[in-house]
């Protein structure tokens, strides 16, 4: 956790061992005690915050349950996005991926998919099982998903950017759940959606 406070701050490149080991109190050779190199914990870094994300916000292989109205569907959606803006863990995690994206390879392949295509991915999924449940129009679910997640992840990364304006973000978002629902929810005789 110290690393990723670090990272977040001051990028890989501009953190140190020295510093890594200052901050947790200790020498410098009591980090190489536990790990080989800074890439190492870099990874260790890596590795356990994609557990994390994946564990409290889902991911294509762990998909949150099939919401059972457009209601629940717009609830579903704002719960992720309320731990994808106040999780301090993720915020940070987002930060150094967004920071070191340009020159680390593993950081571009995970910035891609937790902004882009691991949503898109879920949300195909989570949409198509909504077009089976009668709840969406049939569409095609993946272009859906796209069309879904960009602007909440467009949002999201504005909340890190500008946080003041986080409460307004999150209005939006939730306005455009909403909008999203009625557009596309499937509707019935009666004229309602699901």
């Amino acid at each position: 956790m110290a690393a990723l406070d670090l990272f977040s701050e001051k990028g890989y490149e501009g953190t140190n061992i020295r510093e890594l080991a200052a901050s947790l109190e200790l020498v410098k050779s009591g980090i190489y005690k536990h790990y080989e190199s800074k890439e190492a914990i870099w990874n260790a870094l890596l590795d356990r915050m994609i557990a994390y994300y994946g564990e409290r916000f889902g991911s294509a292989e762990h998909l949150p349950p099939v919401p059972d109205s457009l209601e629940d569907f717009v609830s579903m959606t704002m719960r992720m996005v309320n731990l994808t803006i106040h999780d301090e863990q993720i915020v940070k995690t987002r930060k150094v991926l967004t920071l070191e994206q340009y020159w680390d390879e593993r950081a571009r392949d995970l910035a891609t998919k937790h902004f882009l295509t691991g949503l898109t991915e879920m949300f195909a999924r989570i949409f198509s099982g909504m077009m089976d449940k009668d709840l969406l129009k049939k569409d095609d679910p993946a272009m859906l998903a796209f069309a879904y997640t960009a602007p909440i992840s467009a949002l999201i990364h504005l909340c890190d950017r500008e946080p003041e304006k986080t409460e307004d973000a999150i209005g939006k978002i939730e306005a455009f759940s909403r909008h999203f629902a009625a557009v596309y929810g499937a509707k019935y005789p009666d004229g309602n959606g699901a």
